[in-house]
């Protein structure tokens, strides 16, 4: 069978079968566009029989030489294993080429949030917008609930329920979870739909909570650029976007005390891996408490004072 008829029918499968989202299908079509193009130009092979382990590793090793990082090396790995346990499956190859291939090592990168400190500040920031109650409601949900961006714009208002305090989701892989809210967060999303909503909406078929000033759903971008500008605002010095909400969401959960379970559950995360990232923030975060107020600590830190006193003089 041709490579190309075989990546079609396997992103077919992730569209109509699995239901990825479109972010989701994008990458895996763009990774398996970039796959082809490369084994048709240097090896020469358009049969997906034919792709062996070391035409994967040819691949593998042309995106590193082009400075590929080892992220974006891995999910396309893992794209590849996809394909080809898909052909497995469907009987199109004898064997997967990918099957004992092992994934690059990633660096831990911990994710960039905001303190406590810095949510109040940017709450006001909504209030100088043209559409402060959805831009304050928003901020609450990202924040109070930790959802996804795509979540968020996602949610519909049949999904909001106000008198229980909570909102259906639906996540990564069609995957449904109930999320409380907060008091805040119903609170302004209370206003916002019964005051500020009706009026920006043209149309009773978009059933979105969060609309643009047109009326219509809101997209990512318009989320993202929203945020810089309250950041900026606000005066808050990190690169804040919808992710960095909802990383916040959860590490100031595990410093106050959360468990990591629950965490997991109201984040949605399938593994509780993807969940312990936290923990080494919040480790950081015990570190600066006991250096700041333990005993010992503290009385270290004045003699390391009197110290650098004695040498400045």
């Amino acid at each position: 069978m041709p490579l190309d008829e075989l990546i079609d029918r396997f992103l077919a499968r992730l569209r109509g079968e699995v239901g990825v989202s479109p972010h989701t299908y994008a990458a895996y079509a763009d990774d398996l566009a970039r796959f082809a193009a490369f084994v048709r130009a240097k090896l020469r092979l358009d049969d997906a029989r034919r792709v062996t382990r070391e035409a994967i590793l040819a691949f593998q090793a042309a995106e590193a030489e082009r400075g590929v990082g080892a992220r974006s090396q891995a999910r396309r790995l893992s794209t590849l294993r996809g394909l080809f346990r898909f052909a497995l499956e469907e009987k199109i190859v004898p064997d997967n080429p990918v099957a004992d291939l092992r994934q690059p090592r990633l660096p831990r990168r911990l994710p960039t949030t905001i303190g406590e400190g810095d949510v109040p500040r940017l709450l006001e920031a909504a209030a100088a917008t043209p559409t402060p109650l959805r831009d304050l409601a928003l901020l609450e949900v990202l924040y109070g609930a930790g959802l996804r961006v795509s979540e968020a714009i996602s949610l519909r208002l049949d999904a909001v329920f106000l008198d229980e305090r909570a909102v259906r989701v639906l996540g990564k892989g069609d995957k449904e979870r109930v999320v409380p809210l907060g008091r805040p967060a119903c609170t302004a999303l209370e206003r916002y739909v019964e005051h500020e909503r009706p009026r920006l909406v043209t149309s009773r078929r978009c059933q979105e909570v969060f609309v643009s000033p047109r009326g219509r759903k809101l997209t990512r971008q318009a989320v993202f650029a929203l945020i810089r500008r309250l950041a900026d605002r606000a005066g808050i010095d990190v690169s804040l976007s919808p992710h960095g909400l909802r990383h916040a969401f959860a590490t100031h959960l595990v410093e106050r005390g959360a468990d990591l379970r629950v965490v997991q559950t109201l984040l949605g995360h399938a593994n509780i891996a993807t969940t312990e990232v936290y923990t080494h923030l919040s480790r950081a975060h015990l570190r600066e408490v006991h250096a700041a107020h333990h005993p010992r600590e503290r009385a270290a830190a004045r003699a390391r004072r009197r110290t650098t006193r004695e040498d400045g003089e």
